[in-house]
């Protein structure tokens, strides 16, 4: 039977980390993976998370499942985190939340939910979009197309485009994908007025928006990085988020996270908590619970709440940090290409204008590790190393 199967690509991403763990220089940096750490290098576990994991397990008196949604306390808080207290989506009762396993696990249910109310749909993806987008929709059997997002060269947001692209192609019924902040793998997200006008197209054209949230608290803040979602959920008739607890919670291997679907009428609910918990228990039955467990335990409390929110905000100064300190060393350090633009954007990601043959010399040469798109995480910067960095992207551009 399995003589059939050929040999897939590796995924570029974990390749990279692969490669940067052999190799040996001393000197090596990691600007590729996607997980926050700190000065020292390391992915840490917040210490809101330490105290809310030890008191949880203190008292924990079975490892019994939960049920196919989640944990409701869990759930609850999530949707607090997502929409705010009293969002008038949470008054009128149109959102159905599930806990899944991660953010992805949140997009495969809401693949397989869109592919069974509507197989035809086209669902449209930002170009660039995180590469697993595409594999999540594809694998529910969804067609996918791309809208302009990025313009390589002007380093923004082409939104005009975009809105010409949906406008002018998308279909009624089609679904929209959307990042809800700190876009990966550009780090240039629409503005409050942008989001604002963009609800208006997808009203007016009937699509459904689904919004990856996977890291609400990176960009301006925990409130305002909310922004995207809590507008639509107000004016829109149906919505989808999935959302991630990996980030800002530093929960990764826990594998923690939640679906919110908005439906046009409260009386959806039934249906789609239904077709949602089959679809769970056709995949991984029973999501995680020891995540879950941690995260209600932090936001249940007033005093773990102000702890944790404290910890987010010090690891998104510090991303600032950095993407502030290599953006000005670069232009201290070369005048050909104009660096300012990283201002601009936030978040752990952005693009860094250097071929394939440069972003190579740096591996090689220096032990810098990136994406061969350019794409470099912030996280893997600290200020011992930064001016090493600086000095090698800038002599890579000079070449």
């Amino acid at each position: 039977m399995f003589e059939t199967l050929s040999l897939l690509p590796d995924d570029p991403i974990l390749s990279l980390v692969t490669a940067f763990q052999q190799d040996n220089n001393r000197h090596k940096i990691d600007l590729g993976a996607g997980v926050y750490k700190d000065e020292t290098g390391t992915a840490p576990i917040l210490n809101s998370v330490k105290d809310a994991e030890n008191r949880y397990l203190s008292v924990q008196k079975t490892k019994n499942y939960t049920g196919i949604a989640g944990d409701p306390d869990f759930n609850r808080c999530m949707e607090n985190l997502l929409f705010g207290n009293q969002h008038p989506a949470q008054q009128a009762q149109r959102l159905s939340t599930l806990q899944t396993p991660g953010s992805s696990g949140g997009l495969y249910l809401a693949a397989q939910l869109i592919a069974r109310s509507n197989p035809k749909t086209t669902v449209w993806m930002s170009n660039p979009t995180w590469d697993n987008h595409y594999a999540i929709f594809a694998a529910a059997g969804l067609r996918t197309a791309a809208y302009p997002y990025y313009r390589i060269g002007q380093q923004a947001v082409d939104f005009a485009e975009m809105l010409e692209t949906l406008n002018s192609q998308a279909q009624a019924g089609d679904v929209v994908l959307l990042h809800g902040c700190c876009h990966n793998p550009s780090g240039s997200d629409l503005s409050a007025q942008q989001w604002r006008e963009l609800t208006t197209l997808v009203l007016a054209k009937g699509l459904v928006p689904v919004i990856d949230q996977a890291y609400q608290g990176f960009g301006q803040g925990l409130q305002e990085d909310a922004y995207g979602i809590r507008y639509m959920a107000e004016h829109l008739p149906e919505l989808i988020i999935s959302a991630s607890c990996s980030k800002n919670f530093t929960l990764y291997r826990e594998r923690t996270g939640c679906i919110s679907v908005l439906s046009s009428n409260s009386s959806q609910k039934l249906q789609i908590v239904s077709q949602l918990q089959a679809i769970a228990r056709s995949c991984y039955s029973i999501p995680p619970a020891n995540g879950a467990a941690i995260v209600k335990t932090i936001l249940m409390d007033s005093s773990s709440t102000q702890a944790w929110q404290d910890e987010v905000e010090t690891m998104r100064l510090r991303l600032l940090a950095m993407r502030t300190q290599l953006a000005a060393q670069l232009q201290q350090k070369q005048q050909r290409v104009d660096f300012s633009y990283l201002l601009k954007q936030q978040g752990m990601f952005s693009f860094l204008p250097l071929s394939t043959p440069q972003i190579t010399a740096l591996r090689e040469q220096h032990g810098i590790y990136m994406l061969v798109s350019g794409r470099i995480s912030f996280t893997g910067l600290t200020t011992a190393n930064i001016g090493y960095t600086a000095d090698a992207i800038a002599a890579a551009v000079m070449q």
